[in-house]
């Protein structure tokens, strides 16, 4: 099931491509938990140079992805989000465990920690197939939009 779309998820983060990185909403507990999806394709533009006779999708770029998921999770718990920026500040506790490749979905499970008007924390896991493929404790602070 669909919870938010490509364009509804659009409403809330200011990402774009090439660097949105969510696809899709699936499970939503306002201000306890999220899920989202990422399609892995060949044409992910990071796979020209991560690497072109191997690819694998870069551990950061999962994390990047889990705070997408993460801000979404945040950003919803405010009237004025248009005028807002998530911004991270800090990544704890952070592991790999297994190469994303093409083809795969990549499932981001985020839970809060803390959800604050300010500085936000929460729990992610990337997963592919029910295995974890990144983990990490991420935090971020919602700011003005300049």
């Amino acid at each position: 099931m669909i919870v938010l779309d490509s364009l509804a998820i659009q409403e809330i983060l200011p990402h774009r491509y090439p660097f949105l990185l969510v696809d899709k909403i699936i499970e939503l507990v306002p201000r306890q938990k999220i899920v989202g999806i990422k399609q892995i394709t060949i044409n992910e533009y990071f796979f020209s140079g991560h690497f072109p006779a191997a690819p694998v999708m870069p551990g950061v770029l999962q994390i990047e992805a889990l705070a997408q998921v993460g801000a979404i999770l945040a950003l919803r718990e405010f009237a004025d989000r248009s005028n807002k920026l998530p911004f991270f500040s800090g990544i704890d506790k952070a592991r790999f465990r297994r190469p994303v490749v093409p083809g795969d979905t990549l499932v981001l499970e985020v839970t809060a920690i803390r959800i604050g008007s300010k500085v936000q924390k929460m729990r992610g896991l990337a997963k592919v197939d029910g295995n974890i493929t990144a983990e990490a404790e991420i935090m971020c602070i919602i700011g003005d939009r300049p």
